[in-house]
């Protein structure tokens, strides 16, 4: 569709380029509107995360292979779980389940797939200012730049301007954030022993969260993380002073080889208490971390802010078809409840319910590694195998008591309560 009005820069502004921002940014230059994809940041640029995707995405999202052939991409079949109690699940598959990758590479391979699609891009654009009126939003830059479109996909963290320039979330409350305290190291100071399992720890001495290992290649990824909540009434330590430690305790057991590097440490926050409320407001649509598009148990945000920013560019592109950009959002929202909205609802409540008493995560991991066909088809499910309803109702069949223990405990105050 033609620009005809000189005002706009773009048909389409989408703000933030990382996984969400830029399959948004493809999936709108892809069906031939006119995108401006806008970062702070030049890439390529590292950003803190565990770096860890479900196989399931490159099913979902079949550009995803052919964007990530030459980046490093360690394809892992082995799983190792722990929990309180000694709770142990180890877990094989005869295919990937999760593949592990740097950010610093996936995020630009995505932004290369954008621009090839189409997308025009411009570095260097730091948001400090948002407004919306009846025709479209306004992006000011810190530098006085301003930029203008009738739709904008907002994918611009977890602590977006934009969601706070609009009203739409000033601050996430603490017990709706986690803070992940990792290390993304090269393998000649610190390396997993054994590089082909990935190891996940959940309530690790008794905090409110998880624990992990991530080998790659070249770099391990080893963090801890807990409800920020839970950090601020429980943990007296400092991250810094917490990570060692821990990194401490798993060279001990052989778990880890080498030492931990401050100086490639690096905390940062994840948004664990499900979607916002209102993830489309007026012509701005929120996806990815902007929008809480995380799940609540595993704190995996990578698949669920490509599949939120392919819903918002796919939703969007077919509203400006029509020339009626200002119904993206209703259709945006209707999209993602319809794919994803349950699983990140149902994980929010799983996250509390196991966190309310850790002797339910013992439980669980226990009662899981008696079942081999549920642990199978828990594997389906992260390979894309097996749909999130089709695992529901597995679930609800071997553990039929704590499924409706689950739901009884269930708060007005979830996030996707009122959704």
């Amino acid at each position: 569709m033609a620009m005809t009005d000189e005002r706009w820069d773009a048909e389409v502004i989408v703000a933030g380029a990382g996984p969400a921002g830029a399959s948004a940014a493809r999936a709108l230059a892809s069906a031939g509107v006119d995108t401006l994809l806008v970062d702070r940041a030049a890439f390529p640029r590292n950003k803190p995360c565990g770096g860890g995707i479900s196989a399931r995405a490159f099913r979902r999202l079949p550009w995803l292979e052919a964007a990530l052939a030459g980046v490093d991409v360690h394809a892992v079949r082995r799983l190792h779980l722990e929990g309180p109690e000694s709770a142990v699940l180890d877990l094989e598959t005869h295919a990937p389940c999760v593949m592990l990758v740097r950010r610093v590479e996936l995020d630009h391979a995505i932004v290369r797939a954008a621009e090839t699609a189409g997308a025009r891009r411009l570095d260097g654009f730091e948001i400090t200012q948002a407004a919306m009126d009846d025709d479209g939003v306004t992006l000011s830059a810190r530098d006085g730049r301003q930029l203008r479109a009738p739709v904008v996909v907002a994918a611009d963290g977890v602590h977006s301007v934009i969601g706070k320039r609009l009203g739409v979330n000033r601050r996430w409350p603490r017990q709706s954030l986690a803070i992940d305290m990792m290390e993304e190291t090269p393998v000649e100071t610190l390396s997993a022993a054994r590089p082909d399992v990935l190891w996940v720890a959940y309530a690790h001495e008794d905090l409110d969260g998880y624990a992990y290992i991530f080998p790659k290649t070249h770099h391990v990824n080893v963090g801890i993380g807990c409800l920020l909540s839970h950090f601020d009434a429980h943990v007296d330590e400092a991250p810094y002073t917490l990570q060692e430690r821990f990194v401490a305790s798993l060279t001990r057991r052989g778990a880890l080889e080498g030492r931990s590097d401050r100086g490639c440490f690096t905390p940062f926050l994840i948004p664990v208490g499900g979607p916002l409320a209102r993830t489309a407001h007026g012509r701005v649509l929120f996806a990815g971390d902007a929008g809480g598009f995380v799940n609540a148990i595993t704190a995996e945000g990578i698949y669920y802010a490509m599949v939120s920013g392919q819903l918002a560019g796919e939703t969007t592109a077919a509203a400006v078809r029509r020339r009626a950009p200002a119904a993206a959002g209703r259709a945006y929202e209707r999209a993602w409840k319809k794919e994803i909205g349950a699983e990140l609802r149902d994980a929010v409540l799983v996250q509390r319910y196991l966190f309310r008493h850790h002797a339910r995560v013992a439980h669980v991991i226990a009662g899981a590694s008696r079942s081999s066909a549920l642990t199978e088809a828990i594997l389906d499910y992260t390979r894309g195998d097996l749909s999130y309803g089709a695992l529901k109702r597995r679930l609800l069949w071997r553990f039929p008591r704590t499924m409706f223990r689950m739901a009884r405990e269930r708060r007005p105050a979830d996030p996707l309560a009122a959704s």
